[in-house]
């Protein structure tokens, strides 16, 4: 193909970082259309580019590179993010459980969302170290015909609460060690292919990992925001997830960088729900 001469190497690497850190990613095909060079060239460009530290390389492409995250926004500043993301994701994750089932559910919106949905499983232990999570059930359980109706049974951790309404440390982490879940599902501050699921509360992530240590099947639910930041403390690698789910707004390039690195990913909101499996 005839390429582009008329941009400098600077120049067109700049715009393909933009193009990045504008839309969560980028694939190489398109940025040879958009460009008017060749594939070769591209992906120079995006060696370049990973060598700097302000991208990071993905099968077919590139996605951006974010500095640590150490702040950690409280249980109210995220409840009105992304609504309906975390109500789609909510949805599809609640189609996971089966009647009976032995559930954890860890801190957060998302997980909070989730929480409303498995009102209408039957049968189910709930083990959470979320107090709004519990208070979901606590709360159905006073209303005629709630989930205690359904034969629900609800346990909440000890521990110190943090901003997020979560409760870690030495008391949540010996109680969620001594027990067995059939699913657990995780939320997250961050999800990245390099540094997975992270927060930036060293004694949460330390609380989420004891969950996953104690679980035959581990769940992520994060919205497409999630993607590209990272906390302080990684809680748990991609491979270590056996589903995502996730929601449709996470840009194509990146859901097929995650979906070599998990087992299963469900996109949610789309009708109907895609799954991938490696």
């Amino acid at each position: 193909m005839a390429e582009n001469s008329n941009l400098l190497a600077e120049q067109r690497r700049a715009m393909i970082l933009d193009e990045v850190r504008r839309r969560g990613g980028v694939r190489v095909n398109e940025l040879t259309k958009r460009l008017n060079v060749s594939d070769m060239t591209v992906r120079r460009d995006l060696d370049a580019l990973a060598r700097q530290g302000v991208v990071e390389k993905v099968h077919g492409g590139a996605v951006p590179v974010v500095e640590a995250s150490t702040h950690e926004p409280g249980f109210e500043a995220k409840s009105s993010l992304e609504l309906t993301a975390k109500e789609d994701i909510a949805r599809a994750a609640a189609r996971l459980v089966p009647p009976g089932s032995a559930v954890a559910l860890s801190g957060g919106t998302t997980t909070f969302a989730l929480a409303h949905h498995l009102l209408q499983v039957d049968g189910l232990t709930v083990v959470t170290n979320s107090v709004r999570v519990a208070d979901v059930f606590e709360h159905a359980q006073r209303q005629p015909g709630g989930a205690g109706t359904r034969g629900t049974t609800v346990v909440l951790t000890g521990g110190v609460r943090t901003p997020s309404d979560a409760l870690v440390g030495p008391i949540a982490d010996r109680a969620i060690r001594s027990l067995h879940f059939d699913l657990l599902f995780l939320g997250c501050h961050g999800l990245s292919l390099e540094a997975g699921l992270s927060t930036p509360n060293l004694a949460e992530a330390e609380t989420n990992r004891s969950f996953v240590a104690s679980a035959r099947r581990v769940i992520a639910v994060a919205d497409h925001t999630k993607w590209g930041t990272v906390g302080l403390s990684t809680f748990a690698a991609l491979d270590q997830i056996d589903t995502l789910v996730t929601d449709a707004d996470l840009p194509a390039e990146i859901r097929a960088a995650l979906a070599e690195q998990v087992r299963e990913l469900v996109i949610a909101g789309a009708e109907p729900e895609t799954a991938a499996q490696n």
